[in-house]
């Protein structure tokens, strides 16, 4: 058996959906809901909400970019949206499906609908996300 991680210095949280503060993030189309994660880990992880909040606008993330992350899971809790991934193409997530996300791989949101919702968990807590040119293969269009 592989020897666990101490993770001694994690504390215990119950971050309750009452008190949520949804607050402007990375994107200005979504409002994120942090979940207390990063506070509770020491920054090993980071986990929060984020939803469409009725803007209608291109931003960054609609440009190829990257995510310098060790980890980054999303699971889908409501709507749906398209993201193309270099070598895997246009991907569709829908309520209810998984997207395990390779560390470091290129992609951009091609599309996604007003009611848009995730739970997003990254490793480590203050991951990067860059700009980069796309892949020289071909690739869908994204919304303006």
């Amino acid at each position: 058996m592989t020897e666990l991680a101490n993770r001694d210095h994690w504390e215990f949280l119950h971050n309750k959906a009452k008190d949520a503060d949804w607050t402007p993030g990375l994107r200005e189309i979504f409002e994120y809901r942090d979940l207390g994660i990063k506070d509770g880990t020491k920054g090993d992880y980071v986990a929060h909400i984020v939803r469409h909040n009725g803007k209608e606008m291109t931003d960054e993330v609609q440009k190829w970019h990257i995510h310098e992350c060790d980890f980054q899971f999303v699971y889908v809790i409501d709507g749906w949206a398209e993201f193309e991934y270099e070598g895997e193409g246009v991907k569709r997530i829908e309520k209810g499906d998984v997207i395990n996300q390779r560390p470091m791989i290129k992609h951009r949101e091609v599309a996604c609908s007003s009611d848009f919702a995730v739970l997003e968990i990254v490793s480590p807590a203050d991951f990067k996300t860059k700009v980069v040119d796309g892949p020289s293969e071909g690739h869908a269009e994204a919304a303006e």
